[in-house]
């Protein structure tokens, strides 16, 4: 049986010179784009209804712009009609390259100089979570990282950390202090009575071991606070 022009997906080819992105990215350059059209590219087609660019509009009308798409699933991508796996699979691949790229700084010989220096190393990648992830920096003894694994990841707003499972990496990488990191996915950094009890508990655990905690940083959308600088620590 034949299909019908109108059954197929609507390509990007198939709209208005116009509004191909694909077209306004080579003559225009990317920076001269909406973010409906770079999605779009990602996206490839759309619906019998809908063209890629429309498709893009509505993810991020549903979520709140670029900075809601920081901390979706593929589950969540896929719930517009029209965007399947493999689609919220570009879009989510886009969103993680973006936020590695973010992250370059972070190499081994990145010093930390400041609680700053940690919110200008981590706020890209814990940002726009959607939950709350607990982050450990690993420091050498000139305060270089040496890494930043994720100790735990939780629900909105709480997440539990195993004092064993995060020395376990300042001992595995021979850490010889470390800067405790976490994000509050309501945007508001300000320490709940659960961090401040935490942060001491680990504080101790520490002591044993003779690792340092130098901080505890945590992570708000665009701002951050430190435990030293407020003097809790």
């Amino acid at each position: 049986m034949s299909i019908s022009y109108s059954d197929k997906p609507l390509m990007i080819k198939d709209l208005p010179a116009d509004e191909r992105p694909r077209e306004k990215l080579w003559s225009n350059g990317p920076e001269a784009m909406s973010n409906a059209e770079l999605i779009a590219i990602l996206l490839r087609t759309g619906t019998r209804r809908d063209s890629a660019v429309r498709l893009a509009e509505q993810l991020l009308v549903k979520y709140g712009g670029l900075q809601g798409l920081g901390g979706l699933s593929l589950r969540e991508i896929s719930r517009i009609k029209g965007i399947g796996a493999a689609k919220a699979g570009a879009v989510l691949a886009a969103v993680e390259l973006g936020k590695r790229m973010g992250m370059l700084a972070g190499t081994e010989r990145f010093l930390i100089r400041s609680p700053q220096s940690v919110c200008d190393l981590l706020m890209p990648r814990l940002r726009y979570e959607s939950k709350e992830k607990f982050v450990v920096v690993l420091l050498s003894t000139k305060h270089h990282v040496l890494a930043t694994p994720t100790i735990s990841v939780g629900t909105l707003n709480a997440s539990v950390v195993h004092p064993r499972e995060l020395f376990r990496e300042a001992i595995n990488y021979n850490a010889a202090a470390v800067i405790l990191v976490h994000n509050h996915p309501s945007g508001d950094p300000s320490p709940s009575r659960e961090d401040i009890t935490l942060t001491k508990k680990l504080m101790e655990a520490g002591s044993l071991l003779d690792i340092s905690v130098v901080d505890h940083v945590i992570i708000g959308d665009g701002k951050y606070v430190s435990l030293v600088e407020q003097g809790i620590l």
